[in-house]
Formats: C-alpha cells, structure tokens, sequence
C-alpha cells in the first residue's frame, strides 16, 4: 500500500473486512456479518498482509489470532472507525458495535434477561457477547467491556463498581426437609455441598464456602462430600435439582428464590462477600459514546 496514496474501494474493503475478523477472532463470524464466504474474507487478508508486508493474524487449528502486528493496526484502526462514527453522528455515535465479556454465571443469571431493555433504548448498537473464565486480554482489542467479579484490583485497566454481592446457602425445599435443614446449621456436615471453584481469580476451591461458614460459627464444620463446578450458576440449577446446597450468590440466585425453587435453610443470614461485580475497560479516555452508554445503562440497571 503505497505512502500517501488515497485508499482505493478495494483496500479499504480490505481493511474494513481485517477490523470485523479480529473483533470477532473468527474468518468464519467476519463473513457471516459481511455477507461474505469465510474463503472471501481470508482472500481479502491474505491481499491485506501483501500489501502491508505484515503477518497481521496467526492461523492456528480451528482459530485464529492476532499477531503483535495485527493487535498494533487493529487498535489504530478501531480507534479511527470510533472516530469517523462520532463525526457522523455528530460527535454522539450511539452506532455500532459493542463486544461485552462476562462470567458465565452473571452472564445467564442477570445480563441476559436485561438486554432487551438496552436494544430498545439503542436500536442502533449492536452488542457480541462473550463469556467464559478466561482472563480478557485488552490490549487485543477485541473486548469494549467485561463484567468481572474480584477485589477491584485491575493493574493497567480502568474499572467501576457494578454492585455488591452477598452470600448464603441455598438448596430446594425438599433437599432441606430431607436432611433436617431448616434452621438447623449443625446438620450441614450431613449434607453435600456445591462449590463454585472459580469463584474469583485464584481463590481456593471452597473459598466462597469458608467465609461464610467463619463468620457464622468458627466451629462449624463443612462436609467433606462435595459437587464442583467452575459456574456459580450450576451450582444453583445443581440445588434445584436435589444434588446438594450451594452456596448463593444473592445477585443471581434471587429469581430462584422469589419462584421457591431455593430456599435459604438457615434464615436470613447473607454474608457480604469480599468481591464485587466491576466494569473493566482499557484505560482509554474518553471512550466511544457507544461504550459509555452502555456502561452507565449497566450502572442504572444495578441499582434497579
């Protein structure tokens, strides 16, 4: 591509086909948005990394991934597609796209449902939702926000408390009736209990357990017969079903028990829990319209 020369249609079909295929990491998401053949979306960067005589993506099995190049021009490019929607739109551009990461569990249990209420307020964002328990990876690019449950701590990224979370055990009514459970903490040794191993960023597998057993009786003693999950929501759809108690997370078991598929076995005692929810993005000021309106859509939602 020459210095200084003027983009011809085709390479900024190029370009913009590159900006689609790293949001997504996917030649085969990238096609199904342009209306194009996943063969047609690597032909287009194939002819871009020519013309650039650059390795903009690593095509690996079944995936594909930036290379240091390809985050550097994908960065730059977003910026600059943020940059012309804002002069569209007057310097308001409430267009676009919007890749959102969460947990799994805060994802099903209390994103989700509310979603409707944000795409009627912003026909015109489109939002991707990815979950998973991976650490997100921000200087790629191809996340705007996450939903991340810790200790506030963020080094390098700049993040804003949601909401607050509280803890207690929750099983079905019959599984309380079964094992002699209502009001009765003592009998919990008898029962078997379901951990949310990934609770938190390298928490010990029972940590959410632990808390809140140490602040209700430093004698208690937990069961040794355990259920593990790597979802907080499992847990909960794991204790509807009689397998054992969870422990709740009040944030996202609530509709379960308002329906009375949960219960709380030992009354109302919920301990706040030593993590949050935060929104994290990169430390970029200020951030597209887009984003900000979703951040603070998110912020009303949490406090109902």
């Amino acid at each position: 591509m020459a210095t200084g020369a003027q983009l011809t249609a085709s390479q900024f079909a190029n370009l913009h086909t590159f900006l689609v295929a790293a949001r997504h990491a996917s030649f085969t998401l990238a096609a199904q948005e342009l209306a194009l053949t996943p063969s047609a979306v690597s032909h287009r960067i194939a002819r871009l990394e020519d013309s650039l005589g650059l390795l903009l993506f690593e095509r690996l099995t079944r995936q594909i991934r930036l290379t240091a190049d390809g985050q550097r021009i994908y960065t730059a490019l977003q910026q600059g597609w943020d940059s012309l929607h804002a002069a569209i739109h007057g310097g308001d551009a409430l267009a676009g796209n919007i890749t959102i990461h969460a947990r799994p569990s805060i994802a099903q249990c209390w994103l989700v449902p509310r979603l409707a209420g944000f795409t009627a307020l912003y026909p015109d964002i489109s939002l991707d939702l990815r979950v998973g328990n991976e650490q997100v990876d921000f200087r790629a690019g191809q996340v705007d926000l996450a939903i991340h449950y810790g200790d506030g701590v963020f080094p390098g990224l700049a993040a804003q408390r949601l909401m607050d979370e509280w803890l207690a055990p929750v099983c079905s009514p019959a599984y309380a009736r079964q094992h002699g459970l209502l009001d009765r903490p003592e009998n919990l040794p008898k029962t078997t209990i379901l951990h949310d191993t990934l609770a938190w960023p390298a928490c010990a597998p029972d940590a959410e357990w632990q808390s809140w057993a140490s602040a209700l009786s430093p004698a208690l003693t937990l069961p040794t017969r355990s259920l593990r999950f790597d979802r907080a929501d499992l847990c909960a759809l794991a204790a509807i079903h009689h397998a054992g108690i969870a422990m709740g997370r009040r944030q996202l078991a609530q509709p379960w028990l308002d329906s009375g598929q949960l219960i709380l076995p030992f009354g109302g005692f919920s301990l706040p829990s030593p993590q949050a929810y935060y929104l994290v993005h990169a430390a970029r000021t200020p951030l597209p319209a887009r984003v900000q309106a979703l951040l603070e859509w998110l912020m009303r939602q949490a406090k109902g």
